[in-house]
């Protein structure tokens, strides 16, 4: 990945979040930060009133620029960051942005007691159509989120990462996928943990004679089966400390139960479709950016 680690950036919290965790990304792989804003256009009504100011409105982006670039290169003196504005509609100015990407970075709202984290209209249009990696980082977000405990039980940036947790699916593995996941975990020195889940009927293992032995061979088989696909990796990347876990049941709601308490980043795929319309997501991405607290990157594959 050469191109550039590049962040939307506007005036909330998780944008302000999304901009640090770009920043201590881009650091990570040695590549530069690109901020960039997008000015949209005003509504029809604002535009018509007399207090509005469209050159104030200018101004105040262009500080907005100003001031991130100048805040990331004072946090981060070894990042080379440049800021950007454009004009135009968000959703599809940061989608042209991602396919000059190596890595987009968007934040994504707040916890709501009923729904989990409110991934937004924007966020969730460019990450159906984008066709390189975007992470979305909640507000609030620290580095020392990212991170175990110190020795003395205080959060730390200094600690080591917490664990890089990959959901997959074996019967169609990606190597873009399994590649993000494992250099995501060696740039860390953090461990991987890959999270397969399977699924059958539960009324297939009840009432008959043998079924424990079936289910257990059926177990035996897709753990065999994901360490069958992680192999390769494993030799390609010795360093990264993997571990293999497969479950049956839902697929979403496992990774979401497997990643909720300690992860620093959580990976999973999207698979690129054709169909003009609709957010070409899937149901497990779909669970990930919606209740899983920690960063969740979005890769695209075939």
């Amino acid at each position: 990945m050469s191109a550039p680690v590049t962040v939307g950036l506007d005036d909330s919290p998780e944008s302000r979040a999304a901009v640090e965790w770009a920043a201590r990304e881009a650091l990570l792989r040695g590549l530069p930060l690109k901020i960039v804003h997008v000015e949209e256009p005003a509504p029809v009504r604002l535009a018509q009133s007399p207090l509005w100011d469209p050159g104030a409105y200018r101004d105040r982006a262009e500080r907005m620029v100003r001031e991130s670039v100048e805040g990331v290169r004072l946090r981060h003196p070894g990042v080379e960051v440049t800021g950007e504005r454009r004009s135009g509609t968000a959703a599809d100015l940061l989608g042209e942005a991602a396919g000059r990407a190596g890595l987009l970075v968007l934040g994504s709202r707040g916890h709501s007691a009923l729904s989990g984290f409110l991934v937004g209209s924007v966020s969730l249009a460019v990450v159906a159509r984008a066709e390189r990696p975007v992470v979305l980082v909640r507000a609030g977000e620290q580095a020392a989120d990212e991170h175990m405990m110190d020795p003395a039980g205080v959060p730390s940036a200094a600690a080591p990462f917490r664990p890089v947790v990959l959901g997959l699916d074996v019967d169609a593995p990606d190597d873009t996928l399994l590649e993000f996941a494992f250099v995501a975990a060696a740039l860390r020195e953090a461990p991987l943990r890959a999270v397969h889940a399977w699924w059958v009927a539960p009324t297939s293992f009840h009432g008959f004679y043998g079924d424990d032995d079936l289910y257990d061979s059926l177990a035996r088989g897709q753990a065999d089966h994901l360490a069958t696909v992680l192999r390769p990796w494993r030799r390609k990347f010795p360093d990264v400390d993997v571990t293999e876990a497969t479950r049956c049941g839902s697929a979403a709601q496992i990774l979401v139960d497997d990643a909720r308490d300690d992860a620093s980043l959580v990976v999973v795929g999207r698979r690129i479709r054709t169909r003009p319309l609709g957010a070409h997501i899937g149901h497990v991405t779909h669970a990930a950016l919606h209740h899983i607290a920690a960063p969740v990157a979005v890769v695209p594959h075939g």
